[in-house]
């Protein structure tokens, strides 16, 4: 069977109500809680790839670490946003989904049951 890894956010009510839908399903998936153990830089662009996805795309610009660090400017490199993301998992959107070499952002959860076996 092919790996299933879940980037979750325990107080991310999206991110329990994914994990409860893949329980649901009876699948359990690897789960990486990325506040607690943040992901590197190198982890983020392969997760981005898999994605399709810009460092950007991937960040919650309505948290306030966001703007206090000055995120919204649009001079900054993809590196620096990877970088951004890494000091600071919480810019990092919810849940995440990753099924072999494709992922996708759980919001709607509908995106992430397309990946499913």
């Amino acid at each position: 069977m092919t790996d299933i890894t879940l980037y979750h956010y325990s107080r991310c009510s999206k991110s329990r109500a994914a994990l409860a839908l893949l329980e649901e399903r009876g699948i359990h998936p690897t789960v990486i809680h990325y506040m607690d153990t943040p992901l590197d830089a190198q982890q983020l662009s392969a997760l981005l790839s898999k994605l399709n996805l810009t460092a950007r795309q991937l960040m919650r610009s309505g948290e306030s670490v966001y703007s206090e660090m000055g995120l919204d400017n649009p001079a900054l490199s993809e590196t620096e946003l990877i970088n951004a993301m890494v000091q600071a998992p919480i810019l990092i959107q919810r849940p995440i989904l990753e099924v072999g070499q494709r992922a996708a952002i759980g919001r709607p959860l509908e995106n992430i049951t397309e990946l499913l076996p």
